[in-house]
């Protein structure tokens, strides 16, 4: 197996890459994976036609730095010509990849005929995705779908052929259908009949929790790489474990201390990119510092606790006493 896969020009280490997340892989999000390893990360989705109506948010979201890269950012849309212009404005932020959601479930995105709502229809789809790879250049396009729309409507593999013949060059697959949104069991086997249908690189998506289960659904499905989204939450090191694993270099999970010192990293991270005051900082922190407690004794108490934090200084305060509750549990 190669240790690189290309998408277009960008050359990417065959290890894991983080999904594009809503509301969760901001800027510090994506500098936290790459630090630990993270082969690539995708912005959070960006509106094709907010981006043409000059939306506030769009250089905030649409930015690149160079820590980041390789970096695709994420379009969604339904309208061929809002998504070409989209895509014009976007290139002037120097993205490495330029990846268009046909997959989110979410109403609010599905309503407007965007998202996973395209799964049911192809030919637009083709059209939406023909009309990014003509404006893009020679920047690379790719799509991330769903294996359907429901258990009844499972045609990732037409929609793949059809997206490959537009030019798109490389698609990620998302192991469920539109109508399960994150319940239930991701299925590989419908990235593996993906996979058999097109020459491009297959990103393969869903349930990867750990070095075992990357190495699962590289075994199963045969995709070029590796996606994880909802594993990485208070989660960074499992970019670390998969790379070492994937290398054969030995691998050490991080201990309790090492996990609430990276959170309050993560937390001064999102405060320094913020132009928010710190306590509204602090609300998009918190759900973040509840990840990283997640599966210890008493931890559901401490999260809870996590959505009250206003300060930085709270923060630190609530992972000594976590750290504490912990260890006096190892002394009893």
């Amino acid at each position: 197996m190669s240790d690189t896969i290309k998408i277009g020009n960008v050359e990417i280490a065959r290890t894991a890459a983080l999904a594009p997340m809503a509301g969760v892989a901001d800027r510090a999000y994506r500098l936290m994976c790459k630090k630990f390893g993270a082969a690539y990360v995708v912005s959070e989705m960006v509106s094709a036609k907010g981006i043409c109506y000059s939306d506030r948010k769009t250089a905030e979201l649409c930015t690149v730095t160079d820590e980041e890269r390789p970096m695709a950012v994420q379009l969604f849309g339904s309208e061929p010509e809002f998504m070409a212009e989209a895509v014009k404005i976007v290139l002037d932020y120097r993205p490495d990849i330029i990846d268009i959601n046909m997959g989110c479930p979410v109403p609010k995105v599905v309503g407007t005929g965007a998202g996973s709502a395209l799964m049911k229809d192809v030919k637009l789809a083709a059209a939406v995705a023909e009309a990014a790879v003509k404006a893009a250049g020679d920047t690379p396009v790719t799509v991330k779908i769903r294996s359907g729309w429901n258990e009844d409507s499972r045609n990732a593999p037409d929609m793949a052929r059809a997206l490959e013949a537009v030019g798109v060059a490389a698609i990620a697959v998302h192991g469920r259908t539109k109508d399960m949104f994150y319940s239930g069991k991701s299925d590989n086997s419908v990235i593996k009949t993906v996979k058999e249908a097109v020459r491009i690189p297959v990103i393969g998506n869903g349930d990867i929790t750990d070095l075992s289960s990357c190495r699962e659904m590289y075994e199963q499905t045969g995709c070029d790489l590796v996606m994880i989204g909802r594993g990485s939450y208070g989660n960074p090191f499992i970019f670390s474990e998969i790379e070492a694993g994937m290398k054969g270099k030995a691998y050490t999970h991080p201990t309790l201390e090492e996990k609430m010192q990276v959170m309050l990293e993560h937390i001064r991270l999102i405060l320094e990119l913020s132009e928010k005051c710190e306590e509204l900082a602090m609300h998009e922190a918190r759900k973040h510092a509840a990840w990283y407690m997640n599966g210890y004794y008493g931890s559901a108490k401490f999260r809870g606790r996590c959505y009250q934090l206003s300060a930085y200084e709270e923060a630190e305060a609530l992972a000594v006493e976590f750290i504490e509750l912990q260890r006096s549990r190892e002394i009893n």
